[in-house]
């Protein structure tokens, strides 16, 4: 399987709790009966169901299907849907008009299903009541989907999925006897993999476009005249306050070079970029919308502050980030409802941390050394998001998933000694540090700053 969906395009606020049950509603009407469906029913479990409202997971199935599309969808689409749902009706796959009534179609179950803490079932019903089709869809992480039949059986491959490819890695230190071998770096490693799949020109131009859609989410956060984010806790914008301020400077020809001017950066690109994803605009999952902001702003920091980079070096930026992201979703998890925050922000830490090693001329086992300090020091971290929104703390834990990953990037690089702890450890550590999690602290709000949070007077 190709690894570049690990960077995919979407809309806010939530990989696994929108971007997933949009898909499941899209896939949900391909081979369906549209001309005999009558009513659609939907019943979001666990995770979905807690933090649904605030995730808009309950919208996003509506959408799917409505038969949009989660990488174009517009502003007007969106309103459409909305309308349509407000007068009691739903556009099944964009063809047929049926009855829809939100307060009895959708179900928020509090059922946990044993698969996975992220499940939803869609039923299709002729005019008789008969079930035309069922399906149970369940969304591990980054917007990927997965059939209830997918996860009995992940287990049991295929011969297909047997055969082996070239230049394919499982582990940090398969990757690592992969540059030993070829004496490549890891991105060309990276390339070669996906070559199995894709030429080598669909790489550069998805990577590219991967990078415009960042930078579009980084510029409409920072210009965006909406500076209240929705959703009932009224958070304000910060981006756009904090870009004024630093153009101010420069319009007074100060030239600053304070110490700490790389955090009012940081912290502008990463906010931007996670303010954007709060409003449920759109962006890209890096690994996942909930941590979207990490990876962009040490891009961009590298770019705008330490060095110019060519089209060729931010696509090899992006497939290092790739390939450290594949390791996580092939031997973890990237969902916050299965390992918490770690597995969100500590994965995309992690991912920009070898980057950005990468970046300043890293060799292979520090850029894997610079990931593994990236997760480590994000180990144990909860989901418990105020009011079931990606705002609080989600945005700011944006800032500093990004800020250490240059810290932990220049950690590696800067020692002369070996590495303690490797990266397959530390991404095994993480995923049993997340099932032994209590379930309150994964993305439930139930418990944590979710729960003990207070408005200001």
């Amino acid at each position: 399987m190709s690894n570049l969906s690990i960077f995919k395009i979407g809309i806010g606020p939530s990989s696994s709790h929108t971007v997933g049950p949009f898909s499941a509603g899209g896939a949900f009407i391909q081979n369906l009966d549209i001309d005999n469906v009558n009513k659609i029913k939907v019943t979001l479990f666990g995770s979905l169901s807690l933090t649904g409202k605030g995730h808009l997971s309950d919208i996003a199935v509506l959408l799917g299907l409505s038969g949009l599309c989660v990488k174009t969808i517009s502003k007007e689409e969106k309103n459409e849907v909305l309308n349509k749902m407000n007068n009691k009706k739903l556009l099944l796959a964009g063809k047929k008009e049926i009855d829809f009534v939100y307060e009895e179609d959708i179900i928020f179950s509090k059922e946990f299903k044993k698969l996975h803490e992220n499940a939803l079932s869609i039923v299709a019903y002729d005019k008789n009541n008969k079930v035309l089709k069922e399906q149970t869809y369940y969304s591990v992480g980054g917007g990927f989907i997965k059939e209830e039949e997918q996860m009995l059986n992940e287990n049991t491959n295929s011969s297909a999925d047997n055969e082996s490819k070239a230049y394919e890695f499982s582990s940090a230190t398969e990757l690592l006897w992969l540059c030993n071998k070829y004496n490549q770096n890891i991105a060309q490693i990276a390339l070669n993999y996906e070559l199995n799949f894709h030429t080598e020109e669909y790489v550069n131009n998805y990577c590219k476009e991967i990078y415009l859609a960042m930078k579009d989410s980084y510029l409409s956060g920072r210009d965006s005249n909406e500076l209240i984010l929705p959703g009932p806790i009224k958070l304000k914008r910060r981006a756009p306050a904090l870009a004024k301020k630093l153009q101010a400077l420069h319009e007074k020809g100060m030239n600053r070079k304070d110490d700490l001017d790389f955090i009012d950066y940081f912290s502008l690109y990463a906010m931007s970029v996670a303010e954007e994803n709060a409003a449920g605009n759109r962006v890209v999952t890096a690994p996942t919308n909930g941590a979207c902001a990490v990876v962009p702003a040490v891009l961009f920091y590298i770019k705008n502050h330490v060095k110019d980079l060519k089209d060729k070096e931010i696509r090899d930026f992006l497939l290092v980030a790739m390939a450290i992201g594949s390791l996580f979703k092939k031997n973890a998890s990237i969902s916050g409802a299965e390992a918490g925050c770690q597995a969100e922000i500590g994965s995309a830490s992690s991912m920009a941390a070898a980057a950005f090693a990468f970046s300043m001329g890293a060799v292979p086992i520090d850029c894997c050394s610079a990931a593994e300090i990236a997760m480590e020091h994000h180990l144990g971290l909860t989901c418990d998001p105020v009011a079931g929104l990606v705002q609080i703390p989600c945005i700011e834990r944006n800032v500093f998933g990004a800020i250490k990953a240059v810290s932990a990037a220049k950690m590696a690089m800067d020692r002369d000694s070996a590495p303690s702890v490797g990266l397959d450890e530390v991404i095994k550590t993480m995923y049993e540090t997340g099932k032994d999690m209590d379930t309150r602290y994964k993305e439930t709000s139930l418990a944590g700053l979710a729960t003990n949070y207070k408005s200001l007077c």
